[in-house]
């Protein structure tokens, strides 16, 4: 009856649009086969093998990470790599057996373009494309200029699978869309830095220093950051630049800031000398200019500054806000008070940072810091201390500059610069200290259990420490005295920060 009205059974037009889909795909692919393009044959059958197995995207990474300035760099690659990951587990245990396509037939595809070793997968979707969607995808998510440069490659190889005769054209653009929604599906689970709430608050007034007029930055040539110093000389030329070496740093700010032309004082370096430079610009009421210059940089990433230009266009247009600084007494030196924007902590850490930092001349930040680790973690030393009355053997006492997000005794990211609350974290003494440690990395930022602690507090006592005990704030250690007061100085300092693109 359904034909009488002019209808046609589901199964007959289903198998036309096959037929015609099919029909498109075989035509697409003869007139790929068959067209020469200049300097095809030589670079695609080569960029398609290159891609086997994702190795043309894990090298893309790692020269991403090795030759990228910054963090935005090192979170494109590693974004790309985790996009890639997902996509490749799809296909592989979904896509390939749910559609059992035969690959097509090469009698049209000339031998020079052919690959020595065919697939012996089924053709639908492509594996490769797909991979290398998810990688470029990833990657523009976290980095448009590192994307602008991965997307072109991705592409090429896409084209490869076609033009060396291995897969149909909707294999490929198959493949290409779940490597798209693979990178989309992981950005829903992690998000993107573009995503995530704008750090610091609240806004504060900040004299607008367009091209760094009455800026007095202060650079620490003991980082490393020679061309970043550079950076900051160009993009800032109306700015007075103070190189110096790390034992000269306390003096020279503190000249700088006392300079007659001086309304806000800058900083390039890593988070020790942001600290100092903090402490100095909070005491004179300056704002404060962090450029990102040193091996971490957690305080200016955690603001939203990744790079000298981020930095620039706050003092272009005044933008700034409000933070606490974390603060401990007596201090360091005889002072009364010592200040850390990231972090203060008692226990393996301290000494971590001091072997890290002993061994990091010889054998490199990254692999010094993994030894210091072994070589802590194997000792039997735990700290004794008595924790707001409390007397208790410790491995570990952590107190963060606000509440730092997704991490478990060590830093992580913070949302709100300028909450009031100390981030505490306390490993109990025992046997096994590394198995404690993570314990407590996997248990989250509020907990309670036999090994570990965690809450969010206004201040802190810590007392009954015996002579000698290693104190270490924003990666500086120091000796700690018998007793510890930890509290917070709210919204004490004043640093530029650009506004969050919309």
């Amino acid at each position: 009856m359904s034909d009488s009205y002019g209808m046609q059974p589901a199964d007959t037009v289903r198998d036309r649009v096959s037929a015609r889909l099919s029909a498109w795909d075989r035509e697409v692919f003869h007139r790929v086969a068959t067209r020469h393009w200049p300097g095809g044959d030589q670079v695609l059958p080569r960029l398609s093998h290159a891609a086997n197995h994702g190795v043309l995207w894990f090298g893309a990474a790692a020269g991403m990470a090795v030759l990228g300035r910054g963090a935005r760099s090192r979170r494109a690659a590693v974004r790309g790599v985790a996009s890639l990951a997902l996509a490749s587990a799809a296909i592989n245990t979904i896509g390939k057996r749910s559609v059992r396509r035969a690959r097509p037939v090469r009698d049209a595809v000339p031998m020079v373009r052919q690959l020595k070793r065919q697939p012996f997968t089924t053709s639908f979707p492509s594996g490769h494309s797909a991979s290398a969607a998810a990688f470029a995808t990833g990657v523009l998510l976290e980095s448009r200029g590192w994307g602008a440069a991965v997307v072109p490659a991705a592409a090429a190889v896409a084209l490869s699978r076609v033009y060396t005769g291995v897969h149909y054209p909707s294999d490929v653009l198959v493949g290409a869309a779940l490597g798209v929604g693979a990178a989309f599906a992981l950005r829903g689970v992690v998000p993107t830095r573009s995503q995530l709430p704008a750090p610091g608050r609240p806004h504060a007034d900040a004299p607008a220093l367009p091209g760094g007029e009455d800026l007095v930055v202060v650079a620490n040539r003991g980082s490393g950051s020679g061309d970043m110093t550079a950076l900051v000389r160009d993009a800032l030329p109306r700015a007075e630049v103070l190189e110096c070496e790390p034992d000269e740093i306390p003096h020279v700010l503190e000249k700088a800031a006392a300079s007659a032309r001086c309304r806000a004082l800058g900083v390039l370096g890593g988070d020790g000398t942001v600290n100092g430079a903090a402490a100095v610009a909070a005491r004179h009421r300056l704002p404060l200019a962090v450029f990102p210059g040193g091996t971490l940089n957690h305080f200016a990433y955690d603001l939203g500054i990744e790079s000298v230009h981020d930095t620039c266009r706050a003092l272009a247009s005044g933008d700034a806000v409000r933070v606490d600084l974390g603060r401990f007494a007596p201090g360091p030196d005889g002072a009364p008070y010592g200040y850390f924007l990231n972090t203060f902590s008692l226990g393996v850490y301290p000494e971590l940072v001091r072997l890290r930092e002993r061994w990091s001349p010889r054998i490199g930040g990254w692999p010094a810091g993994v030894l210091a680790a072994v070589r802590v973690l194997r000792g039997e030393h735990p700290l004794e201390a008595e924790v707001d009355g409390r007397r208790r053997p410790l491995w570990l006492l952590f107190a963060g500059n606000c509440v730092y997000r997704r991490m478990g005794p060590t830093p992580g990211r913070r949302y709100d610069l300028a909450d009031g609350l100390l981030d505490v974290r306390v490993v109990h003494a025992g046997r096994l200290p590394g198995l404690r440690l993570l314990a407590a990395a996997l248990a989250g930022p509020l907990s309670r259990s036999p090994v570990h602690a965690a809450e969010q507090l206004r201040r802190i006592r810590v007392s009954d420490l015996a002579p000698g005990t290693p104190l270490a704030y924003d990666g500086e250690v120091t000796e700690a005295p018998r007793e510890l007061f930890v509290d917070k100085d709210d919204e004490a300092l004043t640093v530029y920060r650009p506004t969050p693109a919309p």
